[in-house]
């Protein structure tokens, strides 16, 4: 059985050999060098701008601005990650918005030469500081494909009714996606055609937007990658650097790489945004909820649209009768935020379920028990039952092998020496996405199957799961399949993002592979040693089959994937660092295609928890509008000795309403709920309540 089986991934000795080619990687004669020239202001016209210099310097080949820059196609939307198209115009919107591209023979000549643009600007008035602007935020009609705003029942009335009731509000900061991999493009234009290797989470909606851009048809344009290292969401849509790139490549007939420094990472490609969450809690005194109400302000641009739902899990996280959330966009002069690990749920959790933490002890009630005791049993925002929900065991489990019984009630009152010790839980949910995906799988004369599919390797596992998927079909082992991938001529696949991949693109490696065995068993085949035999004695060289995932719009059931957290922190009483001793994390998302990687995906994700609750925050200079340290060493993200001991488990259930696989995303669920978690365990070592992330030693003197 290969479905099921910890297999170690297939790629693993091309990675830590150094044979794994990203973008950056990829030689190419004749290659041309393009650095981008940042805005230094957040908001400002260019009156003037000197490239004479630059222009000049030995080895540089052309210095595009504003005003000699080809117009760009009508694009705006998504895919596109921001609707203010590169060296357009002259206003700029945001600190580190390209206002010049240069292009030279070596790296090194253009990044001399970038230093040498001269720009002139008539500064603007500017806002980075989203918090005082509440009183102009503004309302988008829909998130993605979700409403807004909702509502279910009359909240204010059982707010005025209730016999308890909490309002706090809640913090989480400004963070980035800080991949090991920067974005990187190389744009070769070659007969009309244009081939882009890329560094993105997707290739097919790479072609939409760049191929609309550059006024192409989208056969004209190819889009490549082999590997990408991390995305994270900053990869999943089309940026100003990789137009940037195929229009210098067109314009000079030469093949162009731009690479983005560490600090464009900040500026260039998205970034989480802070919020403020206010929630309003009602309930009896037995713990029962009879309200809830999730009111949302989220930093904004000015050059996209883009707002984070992070109410959208509480509307199907507890049974609760009357149920509301809002959310609000306030427009600052800074780039358009994007998905992180994990968008929405990642951040709206964190607010919703310290704010259960609050409730429970407001009642005098274990943690854990309030969360049964309003354990939904199907979605409260439109009474659909769930297509498989195994959250009561996800509890349960987690609390017996956390040891969550042996803690105390009362905050303060556990401690080992001189440290403070502190349990805390949460819950995690996640919606279960799937998107119509295609595959192609065939098997030789040598009985060696090959899949394609156009899907990336991010580093989740897909190089490894999806050959799995078509073995077990096939009945072979896994050895015998290759995997060709993150290539447009391919068969179209979704972005590797918000947790898809295995059950979209693994269900069309499914049905391609069932198409398959059946073409193979009408073909004489009656056992998986019969497959070559059968295709030589036919005088067929390879045997095909079209894989197709065609989910349908609309489920009967709400499809979602669950978790249970629990996190206990140790606190030095007079130095109150908080730090995460061990966390145990039990998971409810279906089929576990791979263990092992599966696991992996968990402990990664429990990192980024880690970070978010106790490290990340991009601080802003509002006084310069731009962000204070665009670097790893002003940027904390969580290093080996951050991360204590890590249990991570599983309660399978194969869920064939969400897809044929029966397996459900995991790659943003592990991050959810781990903030809250922590949050809730520093509240119970030291008697604190804290509701903003990351938190702070200062926060708790």
């Amino acid at each position: 059985m290969s479905i099921g089986a910890a297999i170690d991934r297939l790629e693993g000795a091309e990675k830590v050999t150094g044979q794994a080619r990203y973008t950056a990687d990829i030689p190419m004669k004749g290659v041309l060098h393009a650095v981008i020239v940042g805005s230094t202001r957040p908001h400002a016209r260019i009156a003037s701008i000197d490239v004479e210099a630059a222009q000049a310097a030995p080895g540089v080949i052309r210095v595009f601005t504003h005003l000699n820059t080809p117009k760009f196609g009508e694009i705006s939307g998504l895919p596109l990650g921001q609707d203010l198209l590169p060296l357009q115009g002259d206003l700029v919107l945001y600190e580190g918005q390209p206002i010049a591209l240069v292009v030279a023979r070596s790296l090194e000549t253009a990044m001399e030469a970038a230093r040498l643009v001269k720009p002139v600007y008539r500064e603007q008035p500017f806002e980075t500081d989203f918090s005082t602007g509440l009183d102009r935020a503004e309302t988008r009609p829909m998130i993605f494909f979700w409403e807004s705003d909702s509502h279910v029942g009359d909240t204010t009335a059982t707010w005025r009714d209730s016999e308890v009731r909490l309002k706090q509000t809640y913090r989480t900061a400004d963070r980035h996606h800080c991949t090991l991999e920067p974005s990187a493009t190389l744009a070769v234009w070659r007969r009309g055609k244009l081939a882009l290797f890329d560094s993105v989470q997707g290739v097919i909606d790479a072609r939409t937007v760049i191929a609309k851009a550059m006024r192409l048809d989208p056969g004209q344009v190819r889009v490549k990658n082999d590997f990408v290292g991390g995305g994270f969401g900053c990869k999943g849509w089309v940026w100003p650097h990789q137009l940037l790139a195929a229009m210098a490549a067109r314009e000079l007939g030469r093949p162009v790489k731009l690479v983005l420094t560490r600090a464009q990472t900040f500026t260039s490609h998205g970034y989480q945004p802070a919020s403020i969450q206010t929630l309003a809690i009602s309930a009896r005194k037995d713990g029962q909820l009879t309200g809830i109400r999730h009111d949302s302000f989220l930093a904004g641009s000015y050059v996209g649209n883009h707002i984070e739902g992070v109410g959208i899990g509480t509307r199907s996280l507890y049974a609760c009768s009357s149920i509301s959330t809002t959310h609000r966009l306030v427009r600052v002069h800074r780039g358009d935020p994007t998905p992180m690990r994990a968008p929405l749920e990642g951040i709206g959790l964190v607010a919703a379920e310290i704010a259960m933490d609050e409730l429970a002890y407001e009642l005098r009630m274990d943690p854990l028990a309030l969360r049964l005791r309003n354990y939904a049993e199907v979605d409260p925002s439109d009474g659909k039952p769930f297509s498989s929900k195994k959250l009561r065991e996800c509890y349960e489990q987690g609390a017996a092998r956390f040891g969550w019984s042996r803690r105390s009630f009362e905050p303060r009152s556990m401690r080992d020496g001189r440290d403070l010790v502190g349990y805390g839980m949460a819950t995690a949910l996640f919606s279960a996405f799937r998107v119509p995906s295609r595959a192609r799988v065939s098997i030789d004369t040598q009985g060696v199957v090959l899949v394609e599919t156009s899907t990336q390797e991010i580093g989740t596992g897909a190089r490894t799961v999806l050959p799995q998927i078509a073995a077990e079909v096939l009945g072979i082992p896994v050895e015998r399949v290759r995997l060709t991938w993150g290539d447009t001529d391919l068969p179209p696949a979704p972005m590797t993002a918000g947790s898809v991949t295995t059950g979209s693109a693994g269900s069309a490696v499914y049905d391609g592979a069932l198409k398959l065995k059946q073409k193979l068993a009408a073909a004489g085949a009656k056992s998986p040693a019969d497959y070559a035999k059968v295709l030589r004695g036919s005088n067929v060289e390879k045997l095909t089959a079209d894989g197709v995932f065609d989910p349908p719009a609309e489920s009967p059931k709400a499809l979602f994937s669950f978790g249970a957290i629990f996190a206990e922190v140790r606190i030095d009483e007079r130095i109150p660092i908080p730090r995460v001793s061990r966390i145990v994390g039990v998971y409810s998302a279906g089929r576990i295609i791979n263990p092992k990687t599966a696991r992996s995906q968990m402990i990664g994700g429990l990192t980024w928890g880690i970070g978010q609750a106790l490290l990340e925050h991009s601080a802003m200079d509002h006084r310069l509008g731009r962000f204070l340290s665009k670097n790893l060493a002003g940027y904390l993200v969580p290093v080996n000795a951050d991360v204590g001991q890590i249990d991570v488990a599983f309660i399978e259930e194969p869920d064939l309403e969400v897809n044929p696989v029966g397996a459900r995303g995991i790659g943003e669920l592990g991050a959810i709920g781990v903030g809250a978690a922590i949050a809730n365990a520093v509240f119970h070592a030291t008697g604190v309540r804290v509701r903003e992330l990351p938190i702070r030693p200062e926060m708790l003197m």
